[in-house]
């Protein structure tokens, strides 16, 4: 089993890229919008309910993967790597899948402003994710965040082992993944 977190910051290409990795190696995809949409039909954004919710169905689905024969999964996340509750998170999340003798990769994706900016009203980025089809407040987040958090390493990333930073402002995903699937030598179909 292989875990794969693919994060970064807002529109960098995550999920684009994890689709990718799924056509080319078999894995599954649980983009972190999976959890996120079907909540904000019923519950706002950061409501204790919300949290709550998107929180064990996360926990759920990485519980039953984890416990499967499949042979792997990727998640998407942006993760603000100077929150030590985000970096609690993505511990116990790997956790799930270690104490099962999972293999954990880490894929960190950066790309400059004016790339993410456009990608943040691709199509397929507003079909897979509803909440972002206000572009004007999406984008709005996008550079609040940017601002707010650090959604990039500086060399300085928690985990080395298994782990690569890809600057993909000028790549393609099928480009993205292909590195990515050369790099951990994932097997392809």
């Amino acid at each position: 089993m292989k875990f794969i977190l693919i994060f970064g910051p807002p529109a960098v290409g995550k999920m684009t890229v994890g689709y990718e990795i799924v056509k080319q190696t078999g894995l599954k995809l649980f983009h972190n919008h999976m959890a996120i949409e079907p909540v904000l039909e019923i519950f706002e954004f950061g409501d204790p309910a919300f949290r709550r919710l998107v929180a064990n169905f996360r926990r759920q689905m990485f519980e039953e993967v984890a416990d499967s024969s499949l042979p792997g999964l990727i998640f998407t996340y942006v993760w603000a790597l100077d929150q030590e509750s985000d970096k609690k998170f993505v511990d116990e999340l790997t956790e799930i899948f270690k104490c099962r003798g999972a293999k954990i990769y880490y894929v960190e994706l950066k790309a400059n402003l004016s790339e993410r900016v456009k990608r943040n009203s691709t199509a397929f980025r507003l079909s897979q994710k509803p909440s972002k089809r206000d572009v004007t407040a999406s984008e709005a987040r996008l550079l609040k965040h940017e601002d707010q958090y650090k959604l990039n390493s500086n060399d300085d990333f928690f985990y080395q082992k298994n782990y690569i930073k890809i600057d993909n402002t000028h790549l393609t995903a099928h480009d993205t993944a292909h590195k990515i699937i050369e790099a951990f030598e994932f097997e392809e179909v």
